[in-house]
């Protein structure tokens, strides 16, 4: 059995970084992974599309800390649940897969986890366990299942913000677009000609309170309103699924995204019901713009470990400039100290594009290498020569790192006075590697050497550090 890490620098880590929350709490995990006790930790994937993506690889790099510190670690393929289908985030029910699309879905996760796993032990000596929930999952009896469901209640089901948001009539406020819900209990079921129960909406009459900003408001100034949706029944028995895949492997951690805290919950309540044993939760983070938007397929920039290094660094240089801080937590090995610095200098104005740099080379670091990260930046670099800046342009040089925009606008020649340099900046007009520069105070700094400072459409100079 491989030695236990015990100490408290590493256990602290473990619990602190990339993590949202801990279950039951941090002090009692703390303890358990303390005790020298080798445990057994779990993450769950379902197999719903063909490439793991960087959400997976989150919770992937903290399932590989447990490896590193010696647990016994599984991935778990969940090729039985896909086929159901998460309801989780959904306001509709998910497409049921067949099992022959799941099982060419994931036919080569364990090639993509071993970018971050070490799968065969090679490394750590203590390789990690692949299962898949059909083990269990698809022998089960209706009984069975029946009886496991007898663990949950519907009022539990319905704590699920998803569910609750589906059986409510849904409003967006005018004020500050904040979505407010009317609960299903208030609303009036009746029988219809057909003998089928309906929702009687009286939502026409209706003031709504936003809860965000207490503005009141009718039904008709809302900018958008969404009618109640059906829940089936197999969305209630998805966390029951999950939950028993605890209690199948008899593991003490299972490892998540946030978005999954109910299911992996579920987990918890049926290892103390069926097993009387305590199961620990770890609820990561999760990759998300300023609004709380997860990044994914919808809005284009999410990032598959099959990417390639040039497609990686694109994506991330489209991310919005408040991800950076958290992925450079959640997704590199960067020092905390590190990143507290960066923290500062943002907050003191600094112009983030350097830093979304260092980000989208980490990135492809750490699933490729340095030098396909170097590539990858070139690459960038020339298509943004070759679509915005043209390949001559007047160079200046400056002798502090960080200076603001506006004096280096004056500096360029790019505008006659700091007070037009300020107009321009207003006006939307101006641009440092591509990123537009709205703070007429902002302030930049010169990460790479050298930037680009746009100004216009034909407006353009090199700032470079002197040697």
């Amino acid at each position: 059995m491989p030695n236990i890490k015990t100490d408290d620098q590493t256990v602290t880590n473990f619990l602190e970084r990339a993590v949202e929350n801990a279950y039951p709490n941090k002090e009692a995990f703390a303890q358990a992974l303390k005790s020298g006790k080798q445990l057994t930790a779990y993450l769950g994937i379902d197999p719903t599309g063909p490439s793991l993506h960087l959400g997976h690889a989150i919770a992937m790099r903290k399932l590989k800390e447990l490896q590193d510190m010696g647990h016994r670690c599984i991935l778990l393929i969940g090729d039985f649940t896909a086929m159901i289908g998460d309801p989780t985030d959904k306001a509709a029910a998910r497409k049921q897969l067949t099992r022959e699309q799941v099982l060419e879905n994931c036919k080569n996760y364990r090639d993509q986890a071993s970018k971050i796993l070490d799968m065969e032990g090679k490394v750590t000596g203590n390789p990690i366990e692949m299962k898949y929930n059909s083990e269990w999952l698809g022998k089960m009896s209706f009984a069975e299942v029946l009886e496991l469901a007898s663990h949950f209640t519907v009022q539990q089901m319905l704590e699920r913000d998803m569910f609750r948001r589906r059986m409510s009539w849904r409003s967006i406020c005018p004020e500050c677009h904040h979505e407010n819900l009317v609960s299903a209990e208030v609303q009036q079921t009746v029988t219809d000609e057909n003998g089928k129960k309906v929702v009687l909406s009286s939502i026409d009459n209706l003031t709504w309170k936003c809860k965000e900003c207490a503005h009141e408001y009718t039904t008709e100034m809302a900018d958008q309103i969404h009618s109640p949706r059906p829940i089936f029944i197999h969305e209630f028995l998805y966390p029951l699924m999950q939950g028993y895949d605890s209690v199948a492997m008899d593991v003490d951690i299972e490892v998540g995204g946030n978005d999954q805290t109910f299911n992996m919950l579920a987990g918890r309540e049926l290892m103390k019901d069926l097993k009387g044993k305590e199961k620990f939760v770890v609820a990561c983070k999760l990759l998300a713009d300023p609004d709380g938007k997860k990044m994914g397929k919808s809005e284009g920039n999410m990032i598959t470990l099959n990417d390639a290094p040039e497609e990686m660094f694109g994506k991330v240089m489209s991310w919005p400039d408040g991800v950076i801080l958290d992925g450079l937590e959640i997704c590199t090995n960067m020092p905390g100290e590190e990143i507290d610095e960066i923290s500062t200098r943002l907050d003191e104005g600094v112009n983030p594009v350097g830093f979304k740099r260092r980000l989208a080379r980490e990135i492809v670091s750490t699933w490729h290498s340095i030098d396909a990260a170097n590539r990858a930046e070139e690459h960038f670099d020339r298509l943004f020569k070759d679509h915005q800046a043209p390949e001559e342009m007047s160079e200046f040089e400056v002798s502090e790192r960080r200076n603001k925009v506006v004096d280096l606008l004056v500096l360029a020649k790019l505008v006659p006075s700091k007070t037009e340099a300020r107009r321009q900046i207003e006006q939307g007009a101006v641009k440092v590697d591509g990123q537009p520069v709205s703070d007429t105070e902002a302030e930049v700094e010169i990460v790479d050497h050298q930037l680009v400072l746009q100004k216009g459409k034909r407006g353009f100079a090199r700032i470079k550090l002197k040697n």
